[in-house]
This record gives structure tokens, sequence and C-alpha cells, in this order.
């Protein structure tokens, strides 16, 4: 849930969370109320907060114990500290709603009703990591990617959907973690020449590259597509962590890619139908053509 403000031209958002009667409660006391206040600006073990705040450690213990039972904090690590396993405790959201009326729709936030674009995008905020090739030399072809300049499009486009933008979320394929693969849902922009996210997923998703026959292969129609100017979308699972979502986007060379970014822009509709052979799957093929014979792709094809 967002809380929204408005502040002459801007529009201000804030996550929020809907409570109920219980944590109502816990809320109307004033060292709860400072408690969360303090566990939102950093998460701290009980001990360290009641040092911080100067109260008995006890009384801090007490409201932490009830606060967690209203579901307003929740446990962000864990250490042993002394021979004692301690608790680290950040609250659940950035605010809290309790609301006294019922909610109506709003027209001037424009709230994607698609699920192709779910979990990527939530509640109006980038639920994704988006990577990128390096534009450096690298891999054993020192390849250098130049997708990332095509993302720029891409990111235009979720970018109608958002209403909060907390953080960076996007990286280079030189600089991702093990961890980021694994905690979060990706957006792989680029083929496995220029992007080593793309070439460790290698053929674990519906339509992948065949290295050896240097194309796309749909593991749903058989078919094999080779031409440069061929993009492919892929929503599935993610490789690394089957409880996150993976959205590739890729092209044999740099046009394919374009192509494949493009079609979000020209025909969306056309990609949340699904695949034309089997529509619960969401992957699909594109064609980028080129109409004006400037040299650049301008529009696109959908091929399965």
């Amino acid at each position: 849930m967002k809380v929204l403000k408005q502040e002459q031209s801007r529009t201000l958002t804030l996550n929020a969370q809907e409570i109920d009667s219980q944590g109502s409660s816990i809320l109307g006391n004033p060292i709860a109320l400072k408690i969360l206040k303090e566990l939102h600006n950093e998460s701290m073990y009980p001990k360290r907060l009641a040092k911080k705040m100067k109260v008995h450690e006890q009384k801090v213990y007490y409201y932490i114990h009830h606060l967690e039972k209203a579901k307003l904090v929740k446990i962000v690590k864990e250490e042993r500290l002394q021979g004692i396993v301690a608790k680290w405790y950040s609250p659940v959201s950035d605010s809290f709603v309790i609301p006294i009326g019922s909610f109506q729709e709003s027209s001037k936030i424009k709230e994607h009703k698609s699920g192709f674009l779910y979990p990527f995008i939530s509640e109006g905020t980038l639920n994704a990591m988006i990577l990128v090739g390096s534009p450096d030399p690298h891999g054993p072809l020192k390849a250098r990617s130049r997708d990332g300049y095509f993302g720029m499009d891409l990111a235009l486009f979720l970018g109608t959907f958002l209403t909060h933008v907390p953080e960076s979320k996007v990286k280079l394929d030189t600089e991702v973690q093990e961890k980021d693969l694994e905690q979060n849902n990706l957006i792989v922009i680029g083929g496995p020449i220029v992007n080593k996210v793309a070439e460790s997923i290698g053929k674990r998703m519906p339509i992948y590259f065949d290295e050896e026959k240097k194309g796309f292969y749909s593991s749903i129609t058989k078919r094999l597509y080779v031409h440069e100017e061929i993009g492919v979308i892929n929503k599935c699972k993610n490789p690394f962590n089957d409880k996150k979502e993976l959205l590739y986007i890729a092209g044999i060379r740099n046009a394919g890619t374009k192509a494949a970014i493009l079609s979000f822009l020209k025909d969306f509709k056309d990609i949340e139908k699904g695949n034309q052979k089997d529509s619960k799957i969401f992957c699909k093929v594109v064609e980028g053509i080129d109409l004006d014979s400037d040299g650049i792709v301008d529009s696109i094809e959908f091929l399965e």
C-alpha cells in the first residue's frame, strides 16, 4: 500500500501497511511509537535500543514483544553476542494506516492491471533488479554490450507504472553477486555473449540461445530462429530461486534486442496474451523490421 501526499507540483509517496485494532492500540503508547521511529532509522536489538533510548531493558523487551505480536516489527538479523542470540528488529513498513472509510479508485495513478508485469512491478514500486551487460570488454570474447542503451526505452516504459523508486535497481553483469540473483526478481537484458547472467541461465528458459546453432530455439514450437533481427521475451521462474521470477529480453544481435524492447512500446497487449501456441506461457519471439530502409529497426512483428 502507498500513502500519497501532493506537495505543490510534486507527488510524494510512502510505504504503508493497514493495521487493525491491536496494532492501533499498541501505537497509542508513546514509548512503543518511539521504539518504531528508532528502529526505522536503524535496525537494532533490544539491549542496544534500550541503551540508546535510556530506558530499562525489560521495558523495551515488553513493547518489542507486543509490536511483534501486532505484526508491526520483524526480525531482520540474528547474531550471537556474548553467548546470547541477539535479534535485530525493523518496522515492517514506513507508516501505518487505520482506515475508517472505504478505498476509492483513483484515476491519477496508472497502476498496471497486467499479470505479465507482476511481480516485477507491485503497488507502484519496481520489485526487481535489472541486469545489463557491461559496455567494457568482458568474457571470453571480450564483448562490449550496447543493450543497456536500448534498455532506456524499457525503463521509460516501466516508469509509466511506477509511483515510487526508493533505490537504484540496475547492475552490470560484471557487478552482480550470487545473492543478487537468488534474492530478487530479475529483469535480464542482452544475450549470453554480452551478458554473463544470460550465459549462466543457459537453457533454463522456454526459449533459449543455442550456442551450437547460433540462434534462439523455442521448446514451445520446436523452431530455430537465426536472423539478426530476432528478439525474444521470456517470463518464467528465476532459475536461481524458483520463488522469484525472471523477465529475459534479448536478441541475437543488437537489432534483435531493440526489437524485443520495442515490442513493449508498440504492442504490449500482444505480449500479455502469451505465446501464440500456448497462451499460458508468457514467452514471445519478435522480429524487428526496418520500414523506412534507414538501417534502424523501427517496427516489429510477432512470430510466436
